[in-house]
């Protein structure tokens, strides 16, 4: 195999340009890390609200500050992301959706919709 250019010796991540799939691969990754460090906190969170009365309501007031409402959208963010990317890849192990066209669209719906899930969850809690 003869090669006219040689390989790339250092990539720029940030000036490559992937396409949907490759975010939603990559999201769906991150969302999954995300998840699995929150375990922890929401573990905490909801040990601590079954206590008693005043403790739930120390929860509640904890989860209305700013940085507990960030934490919690990110959260929302990657489960709904890990969600709609593990139902995609379950459809592509089954070959449902592996035309090029099709993967592409799929992609896109997950990236979308996961931001689409955490926005119908910020209209509920606001």
């Amino acid at each position: 195999m003869d090669r006219k250019t040689p390989a790339p010796r250092f990539l720029n991540l940030l000036k490559i340009k992937l396409p949907p799939g490759g975010i939603a691969s990559i999201a769906h990754r991150v969302s999954g890390v995300l998840m699995f460090l929150g375990i922890p906190l929401v573990a905490w969170l909801f040990a601590r609200s079954l206590e008693n009365e005043a403790a739930y309501l120390e929860v509640v007031g904890l989860m209305k500050s700013p940085p507990a409402l960030m934490v919690s959208i990110l959260l929302i963010w990657s489960l709904s992301h890990h969600l709609l990317a593990g139902i995609r890849h379950l459809l592509l192990d089954v070959e449902i959706g592996i035309e090029k066209a099709q993967a592409r669209a799929s992609a896109w719906l997950v990236n979308i919709g996961a931001l689409l899930l955490t926005a119908i969850y910020l209209t509920r809690i606001l």
